[in-house]
């Protein structure tokens, strides 16, 4: 049996190594237009930003180390320009001195990836980069130490512009990132991505949100970029990560069934439309495994899974492909920002009857000595509790807990199954109520009725409310430095010795600095007939959010948020 494999890096070379571990007699030809057929993607921002130091490092694999390991013949620099199904063969250009040759196969396994977007509006000029190859990144390295460039325009917030962003800011370089949209990483809901935009701006990065770029191009020994009606920026250095695409020319062409923005439509085992011919990774429609409707998502996760699975029913191995939930995780100078799952603006696109818990928890036992919080937002639907996703911002532990919420979404869990998580616990790593189960709680409460709560969106309308009072039951020193407008100020301990203080006709709406204190207090309230509601996420929250004050890391104090 030969097996040409179309592509390496993620999908690809996973392929390969895992048919040849099935099948030591199979003849495997891996083509790879670039110079590079297996590298760490996920890596090369941090190779601008000069974490990783050696380009050696960026190698997974080589092709004389592959030939070496798994006996597979690896051709870099040769692109497949056709594949002829009727011929079950693939029309193969050298890139180096453009000959062409036939490569026939048995089975094919279709790994292209995708291409970074560059929109009309962007001009073709050397100092202009996308950020997806290994060639791209050694492109921009280069150019740096040679102009000595001290300022850069990144076109996108998404995945690689803000690690983009964040590397070139380690080497020294002024930034400015101009994103579309209201917010950065559109996988997060807006009020989370409010963290990010803090931790941006702290860093000194000039942050053009609702940014329309208009015009990229070359101008005198730099480039301008203009923005719809909010002028221009100028940088001696550009880069545009507004997504990509699914190459997927090739498959269209051969006349393989196409599916969502023209990604190659396969079906578990990862089999195109064509018998003979797979397709993996970036390239490919999958379920969401969350919604089960078709979407992309490329991530390299999943395309190393599916590689594998595309491998193992060429040899002979039932494997399906049950969808991915696009799990993510990103450094964002000390942050951690990992998210799973749905959204709540997503889930409630999709149709369900979502909501949200928001808890503000230690990543460890508060007397262990540098417990730092982290903001965790679990997405769940209202009719069932089961969970739909989850984000969290933080530090340490961060990614751990979504990796949890993961594994809940997997197994299709429940707020109540949270609960009942027996998870690790010791002081320097948890807490004996870890944050996983914390949600469950919250979110259990916030289902049987235990607590009402209303959200940083709701404060302006309620303001406005007379029959509304803001109750702020934090210390008297954490109200002077950060309180809603009009609100009274009882702390918690007093709160039961000055109830009789409070309009018992209106509904009380009630914040502490993250919500547990405020919890604390509404559940004296109900017991005492007053209608009450707790602020989710505490004052805190609402200071990042609805008025752009700073994530402090040591998670106390609202440090610059303005006062009222």
């Amino acid at each position: 049996m030969k097996v040409v494999i179309i592509g390496g890096v993620a999908g690809g070379a996973t392929a390969a190594a895992r048919l040849r571990r099935l099948n030591e007699e199979a003849e495997i030809v891996v083509l790879e237009r670039g110079g590079y057929v297996s590298y760490a993607n996920c890596g090369l921002p941090y190779y601008i930003g000069g974490v990783i130091r050696e380009r050696a490092k960026l190698l997974l694999q080589t092709p004389e180390s592959f030939k070496r390991r798994f006996n597979v013949d690896v051709r870099v620099k040769n692109e497949a320009v056709e594949i002829l199904r009727d011929q079950k063969q693939v029309r193969v250009r050298r890139t180096e001195d453009g000959s062409e040759y036939s490569e026939s196969y048995d089975k094919l396994i279709y790994s292209p990836g995708a291409r970074a977007l560059r929109p009309h509006f962007i001009q073709e000029d050397a100092r202009i980069f996308t950020l997806r190859t290994v060639e791209d990144t050694f492109a921009i390295d280069d150019h740096i130490k040679a102009s000595g460039a001290k300022s850069a325009v990144v076109v996108g917030g998404g995945f690689i512009g803000l690690e983009a962003a964040e590397n070139l800011v380690e080497r020294g370089i002024k930034v400015t990132l101009v994103q579309l949209e209201d917010q950065v990483m559109l996988p997060f809901d807006y009020d989370m991505a409010c963290i990010l935009h803090s931790k941006l701006r702290e860093k000194g990065i000039d942050l053009r949100l609702s940014g329309k770029v208009t015009s990229l191009r070359g101008e005198g020994s730099g480039v301008v970029a203009e923005i719809e009606n909010k002028g221009s920026v100028r940088a001696d250095i550009a880069l545009v990560a507004v997504g990509v695409a699914p190459e997927t020319e090739l498959a269209e062409k051969a006349g393989l069934a196409l599916g969502v923005r023209g990604a190659v439509l396969v079906d578990a085992h990862m089999r195109t439309s064509d018998p003979d011919i797979y397709a993996v990774g970036d390239a490919v429609q999958v379920k969401n495994y969350v919604t089960g409707k078709d979407s992309l998502v490329p991530l390299a996760g999943p395309a190393n899974k599916q590689g594998r699975i595309a491998a193992d029913n060429i040899a002979g191995v039932a494997s399906v492909y049950k969808g991915a939930q696009g799990s993510s995780v990103m450094k964002l100078f000390e942050l951690t920002a990992a998210s799973t799952g749905l959204s709540e603006r997503a889930a409630r696109e999709a149709g369900y009857a979502a909501d949200s818990a928001l808890l503000f928890s230690p990543d460890h036992a508060t007397y262990y000595p540098g417990a730092k919080n982290m903001t965790l937002k679990v997405v769940f639907d209202r009719t069932d509790g089961r969970i739909l996703g989850a984000q969290a911002v933080g530090f340490g532990g961060t990614e751990k807990r979504i990796d949890v919420l993961a594994t809940a979404i997997r197994a299709g869990f429940t707020a109540e199954d949270l609960t009942e998580l027996d998870l690790c616990y010791a002081p320097p790593y948890s807490s004996a109520k870890d944050p996983v189960n914390m949600a469950g709680y919250v979110i259990g409460n916030i289902l049987n009725g235990v607590v009402c709560q209303h959200t940083w969106k709701d404060v302006e309308k309620l303001a406005k409310d007379e029959n509304a009072l803001f109750l702020d039951v934090q210390t008297r020193g954490e109200y002077e430095a950060a309180h809603l407008a009009g609100a009274v100020n009882i702390p918690v301990d007093e709160l039961r010795a000055r109830m009789g203080e409070l309009d018992k006709s209106k509904t009380v709406y009630v914040n502490c600095y993250s919500g547990l204190r405020s919890y604390i207090a509404c559940r004296m309230l109900s017991a005492n007939g007053y209608r009450c509601s707790n602020l989710a996420g505490g004052i805190r929250f609402y200071k990042v959010v609805a008025e752009g004050g700073v994530y402090d890391e040591a998670s106390r104090h609202l440090c610059g948020m303005k006062n009222q």
